[in-house]
């Protein structure tokens, strides 16, 4: 059986309030919770193990999947955002955005934008 995702009655977050040693019995209670890729949804879980399958190459998922490259990469956008990772995305490509800005506006120059957009790409 498939653990649920959400739970039946409201739709609330789950949490695992116990395991149990398929050998011994033995159980140790508490309050768990899932981890970020335990509630994917089925689809999007399946397009994580496509894309791991085919090393992050958009291409080679588009052809295992039928879809068009624009198809994976908005799938892959979605995927980031269940995470919790498309924020961090847009943030990073805002503080480069501001280091070039800095950079027109005369406040810094070029050698040193070209060293904060090498600090934030590590």
């Amino acid at each position: 059986m498939k653990m649920p995702k959400k739970c039946p009655s409201c739709d609330g977050r789950l949490i695992i309030a116990e395991f149990c040693c398929s050998d011994c019995r033995a159980s140790v209670r508490g309050e768990f919770d899932l981890s970020e890729l335990s509630t994917l949804p089925v689809e999007e879980e399946n397009f994580l193990r496509v894309f791991l399958a085919a090393r992050g190459s958009v291409k080679e998922v588009g052809a295992q999947l039928g879809i068009s490259y624009p198809t994976v990469k908005a799938r892959l956008e979605s995927l980031l955002n269940s995470l919790g990772l498309g924020s961090m995305r847009a943030a990073a490509r805002e503080r480069r955005l501001e280091v070039l800005q800095r950079l027109e506006r005369g406040e810094i120059k070029a050698g040193e934008a070209v060293a904060q957009l090498r600090r934030l790409e590590e």
